[in-house]
């Protein structure tokens, strides 16, 4: 009976030895190929929440590997396992618009006027994020604006590919704006918004929306540190950023492969731009290009990339991400010209910028009113940081500060 109980406790001390140098072997190859540049906003807190991110997706590995769960279930698991009290500035409640999971944030200080409404579209790579990863930052909107604010939680990728996500949003935003006088919601002010992810599913209803002539008109679309084109993987923001957490360039390409195909095949292919015939993207170069980025963002260490073509196999697979329900920069100019007010706001140091950037300049050209924030030593995701306790960011409050 001795021999077989220290036999199992050093099964157990082996185990959890053995568990611990496979996480910091992780960790460690994952921390040795990320890089933050000396303008970041608080460093040592963002390579703190990087170091906490990559234990947690190399745990949900290590359990998907021995048979527990998935390690995507296990990573959304310890996302959304925060919930928060009542708060006695806001009444909220969770409701479904038509097969859609929402939560609704309403101001209780009574209002003379009808109030705007805001369509929250929460980021995480259209594969992670939930109502309760963005609990704080909705809070934060509803209170701060006095604004009804409506978090969508809309189906996610692996297990639902496009156009899941962008459809669940869509069908939201229009029954919101039918019933709109349930929530006191004045129809002529009725915001999207969304960060990451939830930008590019902002940015989509906005454009599918402009056309619409049985809905009031949008007042405004809020596009935080979208992504918007799956064209080019090798614009300056993604050569300068590409290891900066906390999002690297390849876990963007891998994100964008899970929703639009459930798998990463082809994942290097679309790095390095041999996913997409050189015809199509010389069509799309008056939106897509290197040449459209200010020159100020190029002076840090950006070099041309090389146009490749690529086979029809690769193509058949990944042509749906010409799609502007899936990619919005590439909408016709007829579209852009139909769309709201906008507000984008960028991070220096994020793969995404220059979709922004790009963005910015596609609106104004057509003649659309853009309010552009920039944070300057700003990153990837900075915004859902703005109160994480002693994790927080000065400059994810002040961009916060200037989209409400």
């Amino acid at each position: 009976m001795a021999v077989a109980y220290i036999l199992l406790v050093l099964f157990l001390a082996v185990f959890v030895a053995g568990f611990i140098l496979l996480v910091m072997g992780a960790i460690n190859f994952d921390f040795s190929n990320s890089e933050i540049p000396p303008g970041v906003n608080q460093p040592v807190k963002l390579r703190i929440i990087h170091i906490i991110l990559i234990s947690t997706a190399v745990v949900g590995k290590i359990l998907e590997n021995i048979g527990i769960c998935s390690g995507v279930s296990f990573v959304r698991y310890m996302q959304g396992r925060k919930t928060l009290g009542a708060d006695p500035k806001l009444f909220i409640k969770d409701l479904w618009f038509e097969k859609v999971p929402v939560r609704i944030y309403q101001p209780k200080v009574p209002s003379a006027t009808q109030r705007r409404g805001v369509m929250f579209f929460h980021g995480g790579g259209w594969v992670f994020g939930s109502l309760e990863t963005h609990e704080k930052l909705c809070r934060f909107i509803a209170r701060e604006s006095e604004s009804v604010v409506v978090s969508v939680g809309y189906r996610l990728a692996p297990e639902h590919k496009y156009p899941a996500a962008y459809e669940d949003c869509l069908h939201a935003t229009i029954h919101f704006m039918n019933n709109i006088e349930h929530y006191g919601v004045d129809p002529a002010n009725v915001i999207v918004c969304g960060d990451s992810a939830g930008g590019n599913l902002a940015a989509a209803v906005s454009q599918t929306l402009a056309g619409r002539s049985d809905l009031p008109k949008l007042r405004a679309q809020i596009l935080i540190y979208p992504g918007l084109q799956a064209l080019d993987f090798n614009l300056p923001s993604y050569q300068q950023n590409r290891g900066v957490p906390l999002l690297f360039r390849e876990h963007a390409a891998f994100y964008l492969l899970q929703y639009l195909n459930g798998d990463a095949l082809h994942m290097q292919e679309v790095l390095e731009g041999s996913h997409i015939p050189i015809d199509i993207k010389l069509n799309y170069r008056k939106w897509v290009s290197p040449d459209n980025i200010p020159e100020k963002f190029k002076v840090r260490g950006y070099k041309p990339h090389v146009l490749l073509d690529c086979t029809t196999e690769v193509y058949e697979t990944v042509k749906r991400l010409c799609e502007p329900n899936l990619c919005p920069l590439l909408a016709e100019d007829a579209i852009v010209q139909q769309l709201p007010e906008s507000f984008i706001l960028t991070c220096e140091y994020d793969v995404l910028r220059d979709d922004g950037l790009l963005y910015k300049k596609r609106l104004e050209d057509n003649g659309v009113r853009v309010t552009w924030y920039h944070l300057e030593d700003g990153f990837h995701g900075v915004i859902n940081s703005f109160n994480s306790d002693w994790l927080s960011f000065s400059s994810g409050k002040r961009g916060l500060d200037n989209i409400v």
